[in-house]
């Protein structure tokens, strides 16, 4: 069973679960007009299908007091229920709202939902605290990661096409994405 939970300075390595590969399967095409949001997926012939990974993040607990960890337990076998597998961190966002700052599931526990779950456990904090929502970015080209925000109730707000130019993944951009609880909705 599943159980998500606050990551308190007991279990505060949990917060540096390694990065695993993710699959590169397509796009998210972000178009904006007369003030909408649209979007449409492209998806890459099966022999372009490629992996990525994003560098380990070593974070430093205590240099991070304003942040909220939560982590995703496994405890279905015995005696395992400190098996995090999946780490949500999320920081105050000038906006008023959380920023997730890095959501991450290994390998071996994606397609079972954690993801889906630790988002949600982010959007009930945030408005349990009283911010405004939450937001996030996900790169046009991490389709899967878009199709979960989008599916767990994010709208999109913003494109920024410029971010990476000049580095090593120039020609991608970052896809903004918002939620606002029911109360902040108008």
């Amino acid at each position: 069973m599943l159980e998500i939970r606050k990551i308190t300075a007991e279990n505060k390595s949990d917060i540096n679960l390694k990065n695993d590969p993710f699959r590169l399967i397509g796009r998210l095409i972000v178009e904006r007009r007369d003030g909408e949001w649209s979007y449409r997926e492209e998806m890459l012939p099966e022999a372009e299908v490629s992996e990525m990974v994003f560098p380990d993040e070593n974070y430093v607990y205590e240099d991070m007091p304003d942040y909220v960890f939560l982590g995703a337990y496994d405890n279905s076998a015995e005696g395992a229920d400190n098996n995090c597998v999946g780490v949500a961190i999320l920081c105050p966002h000038f906006t008023g709202r959380l920023y997730l700052e890095d959501l991450k599931v290994p390998r071996k526990a994606r397609g079972k939902g954690v993801g889906k779950l630790l988002v949600e456990a982010c959007k009930t904090y945030a408005a349990e605290h009283s911010f405004k929502g939450v937001c996030t970015v996900g790169q046009d080209n991490n389709l899967i990661a878009c199709r979960l925000y989008l599916s767990t109730g994010f709208k999109i707000g913003g494109l920024d096409t410029e971010i990476y130019e000049g580095t090593k993944q120039a020609g991608k951009a970052d896809v903004w994405f918002y939620w606002k609880p029911l109360s902040q909705l108008r």
